[in-house]
């Protein structure tokens, strides 16, 4: 099997102010580590035969994750375009929108619309390039979406579209 992959779409540039934040806040601390972990490594090579080094290995392995994701925060940081300007018709939703669907059961969820570099399902913060906010973007209150998830399709009522933070 060969090692080709097809292209990736790429990702909405789009980020919450919060997000951003959070974002540049992750890149400082990534380069305060990286010094720490840079004269860790020297410390350990600083020790003799490196190859048997477990120290100086594990260094070198985690210099190379922190290199890793400081290059993507740095090309990805300038591509990014903050969205903190509320829409004109707040009964749709777009995205940074808080918005609670009641699924066939009674049961509500709340979900927030958010880039693609902030999601967090612990929060239930979801992308906008995910096929719930796809399916959600531009429809209104009252309104029924239909979802393809990976257990089946599921039916959706949106029962509420905020801008401001819920009181949890």
């Amino acid at each position: 099997m060969g090692r080709y992959r097809p292209p990736v779409a790429p990702a909405s540039p789009y980020v919450t102010p919060e997000g951003f934040f959070r974002l540049q806040e992750e890149n400082a601390e990534l380069w305060r580590r990286r010094r720490v972990t840079a004269q860790a490594l020297a410390d350990a090579a600083a020790e003799g035969d490196r190859s048997e080094n477990a120290e100086y290995i594990y260094r070198k392995k985690e210099l190379r994750e922190i290199d890793r994701r400081i290059r993507y925060l740095q090309k990805r940081l300038p591509e990014l375009r903050v969205v903190d300007s509320r829409p004109d018709d707040e009964e749709r939703v777009y995205f940074g929108a808080w918005v609670t669907l009641e699924d066939v059961d009674g049961r509500e969820r709340r979900y927030r619309i958010v880039g693609t570099d902030e999601f967090d399902p612990g929060t239930h913060w979801i992308s906008v390039d995910s096929p719930l906010a796809r399916a959600l973007l531009t429809r209104r209150v009252d309104e029924e979406i239909t979802v393809d998830t990976p257990s089946g399709r599921t039916h959706y009522l949106i029962a509420e579209v905020r801008y401001d933070a819920p009181d949890e």
